[in-house]
């Protein structure tokens, strides 16, 4: 530790009687990127604030943060503002939250270089200009003059980074840098990060939960776990030879884009202790498969078990080298494990009419699919637009303009066939989806769902079709009525169409999704994130549907929880020959779970086609570049691969470009001549069928590699 820039020893933090941090050492050298990573709430933030001296005064923090040699903790206010911006700098997760809003943002820039340099008004705010042009900010002059709100995420990222390096510092702490950002736009944030090390020479701490980014861009990694390491060494060492269980865990239940369906996705049962009630002896021996007697007495210390690299396992010598694989660890042979044992229920509950109404439970493990071809269609898609008008003024209100959400939007999915639709924020996945949950006439082009044109379907006919036809949203605790118990939430389905005795099919339903029936009498807050999810697809499930519309319903859970739900989903599809829709901008979580994908660029498909043509041979350039992006957690393959960085941002759908709506972000575009530009400056492409049915919207379409 002589030569380290940042020192962290024994560091602890309470909130009253709650150890939120407890006893995290590292350090950090010149030029070093430290990654640390773990679930929602591992203590991660709560380190970097402690160390930032930004934590609240009622917090209690306790151990050492020398940098440079100089003790951080306990110092006056005084001495850390000085210390703040010049000598060691931050990067918030969110920097529309981070940044004063009224406040332009070349003048928020010029105040941090003016606070710690003698130097003028105008000098700083033509060093703020440059700060703004090393991060990529197009006009930099000119933007300089907006306001947050102005900039796009990516782009007010940038100019946090702008702030961070604005003097130089040593040491830049990153909280989740990229997390709320498009995988393009994350990819051209991790080039700046990596742009601003080279400028400054400064060590980074990287917090995250993308395995992937830190395997390219770390160079150590530390893994938390309840407010305390559990794993550090070398990104090659934890990665490869991983001797904590929760490391093999995490690295398990990440999606690889290199693997798709091959590895099977390995969650990790239950979820995190709560800090302010952790369990004797090593707090992940309630959900580790290795646990033994000695695991329960006491909390293993983080020990060496090879140069360089620590484990705070008891069993880790056991693991060696050439350890289990995820599968093995946690024991998922025999399917996920998380469905529970729902599946071999076949009892049957009572509709309103006295019937017997056959559970989903009954359907054989896995039902003969026939070919794509002979399968019906459950929804076709034709030619699907949706407009909104921009208008202008607060009295006299007028148009100025039309949003071409979506423009054209053409695909169907057959039965028991997975769908993903696929494409950065911003290009109409969502408002497509929505139009097609309507069931009414579209603005422009055709939605027919099992057969039927929702055009000209009847109120009673609406009504028929929506039972058949679910929808599970990204965020489970705004979907889901806070006063009303699971049994009610997940029967409301049911009551609405008829039926009276629910009790029994809700009971089944929970076991379905692997939940315990007791459950039904307690409430939606409740559960932990993933729990919600499981009870919202419970809920989807109560009618038997046959289509099922997915949006983002894994985006905003941990790696870990992220898993099981993927899992669950993927055999009750198999089990129940249900088709999904699924809407999301993880394309590894797309890759594992979909039949087929469709990827959106500025309301309309710019790529179709079966999973594995799409993703082993992209035709389209911006699918290139989508896939090119996602970061896999395989530290040697990820530093090999190859890059296609998109310039700029999304374009506004209030004004598309002419011709090929990507030709403005286009990389081939730039390369092409003259005579062939002119062709996508005037033509907008249609998606053509190169091979089967796999098609893009491209007039150079042509295979490349990327993954």
């Amino acid at each position: 530790m002589s030569g380290a820039v940042l020192e962290v020893r024994d560091l602890e933090v309470c909130f009253g009687d709650v150890r939120a941090v407890r006893g995290v050492s590292y350090s950090v050298e010149a030029g070093e990127v430290l990654g640390i990573v773990g679930e929602s709430g591992a203590g991660k933030s709560v380190t970097s604030l402690a160390v930032m001296g930004l934590l609240p005064r009622h917090a209690k923090v306790a151990g050492s943060v020398l940098l440079h040699g100089t003790e951080l903790l306990g110092a006056p206010e005084k001495d850390l503002a000085a210390f703040r911006g010049k000598t060691i700098s931050m990067v918030f997760q969110d920097p529309l939250s981070a940044m004063t809003p009224v406040y332009r943002v070349g003048d928020q820039i010029a105040e941090a270089v003016r606070i710690h340099q003698k130097v003028g008004r105008e000098r700083a705010a033509e060093r703020a200009v440059e700060l703004l042009d090393l991060v990529g900010i197009p006009n930099p002059r000119q933007r300089a003059k907006a306001f947050p709100h102005e900039f796009s995420g990516g782009m007010r990222q940038r100019a946090m980074i702008a702030m961070a390096v604005a003097n130089d510092p040593d040491v830049i702490i990153c909280d989740e840098p990229t997390t709320a950002l498009d995988v393009t736009i994350q990819a051209q944030i991790l080039e700046v990060l990596k742009k601003a090390q080279r400028e400054t020479g400064a060590a980074i701490v990287l917090i995250t939960h993308d395995l992937g980014v830190v395997a390219g861009f770390a160079d150590r990694v530390l893994v938390m776990y309840a407010g305390r390491q559990v794993e550090a060494g070398t990104v090659r060492d934890v990665y490869y030879r991983s001797r904590m269980p929760y490391t093999i865990g995490l690295l398990g239940s990440v999606p690889r884009l290199d693997a798709g369906k091959r590895l099977p996705l390995v969650p990790i049962e239950g979820n995190p202790p709560s800090p302010s009630c952790l369990p004797p002896g090593c707090p992940f021996e309630p959900r580790c498969p290795m646990a033994i007697d000695e695991c329960g007495l006491a909390e293993p210390p983080l020990t060496e078990v090879a140069p360089g690299h620590r484990a705070a396992c008891v069993r880790a010598d056991e693991i060696g080298d050439s350890g289990p694989t995820p599968a093995e660890l946690f024991d998922v042979g025999g399917g996920s494990g998380t469905t529970g044992p729902g599946f071999t229920d076949t009892t049957a509950s009572a509709d309103a009419e006295g019937g017997a109404v056959p559970m989903p439970v009954a359907v054989p493990p896995f039902p003969v699919r026939l070919p794509r071809e002979r399968r019906d269609v459950v929804l076709e898609v034709e030619g699907l637009a949706k407009h909104h008008p921009l208008m202008k003024g607060a009295i006299f209100r007028r148009r100025v303009g039309t949003v071409h959400a979506v423009d054209g939007v053409s695909f169907e999915i057959r039965e028991g066939e997975t769908l993903g639709l696929v494409g950065e924020s911003g290009c109409g996945k969502t408002t497509a989806l929505m139009e097609i949950l309507e069931l009414v006439r579209p603005e422009r082009g055709r939605v027919v769902v099992f057969g039927r044109d929702t055009a000209t379907l009847t109120p009673r006919e609406r009504m028929a079709v929506r039972r058949h036809m679910q929808v599970v949203f990204q965020d489970p605790l705004a979907s889901l009525d806070p006063r009303m118990t699971v049994h009610d939430l997940v029967g409301e389905p049911l009551a609405a169409h008829g039926y009276k005795d629910t009790g029994p099919r809700v009971r089944r339903l929970l076991r379905l999704v692997g939940l315990d029936p007791a459950d039904a009498a307690r409430y939606p807050q409740d559960f932990s994130g993933g729990q919600r999810q499981r009870i919202a697809i419970a809920r989807a499930l109560a009618l038997e549907p046959r289509l099922i519309v997915l949006d983002e319903p894994v985006s905003a859970l941990d790696v870990s929880i992220q898993a099981g739900v993927i899992n669950l989903l993927e055999d009750l599809g198999r089990r129940l020959g249900l088709s999904y829709l699924f809407v999301a901008h993880d394309l590894a979580v797309v890759r594992h779970i979909a039949d087929r994908v469709a990827v959106m660029y500025l309301g309309r498909i710019a790529e179709i086609g079966q999973v594995d043509q799409v993703y082993e041979a992209p035709m389209h350039p911006y699918t290139q570049a989508l896939l090119s992006a996602i970061p896999i957690p395989d530290p040697d393959k990820e530093r090999e691969r190859r890059r296609i960085l998109l310039e700029g941002d999304l374009p506004s759908p209030a004004n598309p470009p002419s011709g090929c709506r990507f030709r403005t972000r286009c990389p081939k575009f730039k390369v092409l001549g003259d005579a062939r530009r002119v062709r996508c400056v005037e033509e907008e492409p249609e998606v053509r069928m190169l091979e089967g049915d796999h098609g893009a919207a491209c007039h150079y379409a042509e295979k490349l590699d990327v993954v």
